[in-house]
């Protein structure tokens, strides 16, 4: 199912002790998408690559510690325009508010760029995108934008 925010009503983003959210340099751009290779999938390391690419960036990581390690990130204008997301965030660091803190730096940061409202397509986790941003579903949205995506064959190597 897709879901629809409204950008001007959005709450701000919580600060988070220890943590940094902010648009990755270009150094850096290899390896997060390697990064969200490993942990999470090559579809989200493509989606990725597409924001790194895109002019300004529109992604964000969230690091913590030194020497800097990634935790999450959440990307927008990766799959359509006015979509945000995929977002992801390591097993061992949810439930700090690093995911709310990414969406909401992701959206911002769209409104900033002139959008009214953001699509999240084929949400998983509906009720966080309805407590962190007041998404609501848009009704006959499945599967929306993915229809037909390629998949890896199983006998892929």
């Amino acid at each position: 199912m897709d879901m629809l925010i409204a950008l001007p009503t959005l709450p701000a983003a919580p600060a988070l002790p220890d943590l940094q959210i902010r648009k990755p340099i270009g150094p850096e751009h290899d390896l997060i998408a390697s990064w969200v290779a490993h942990h999470f999938s090559l579809a989200w390391a493509s989606e990725a690559r597409f924001a790194l690419a895109n002019r300004p960036l529109t992604l964000f990581v969230a690091t913590r510690g030194l020497p800097c390690e990634p935790v999450g990130f959440c990307a927008h204008d990766a799959t359509a325009r006015g979509f945000v997301g995929p977002i992801g965030v390591l097993d061992s660091a949810r439930r700090g508010g690093i995911g709310a803190a990414l969406l909401l730096a992701c959206l911002h940061d769209m409104r900033a760029m002139g959008y009214g409202y953001a699509v999240a397509g084929a949400v998983g986790a509906p009720d966080f995108f309805r407590r962190v941003a007041g998404a609501i579903e848009i009704p006959n949205s499945t599967p929306g934008i993915y229809a037909g995506l390629l998949r890896a064959s199983p006998t892929a190597p």
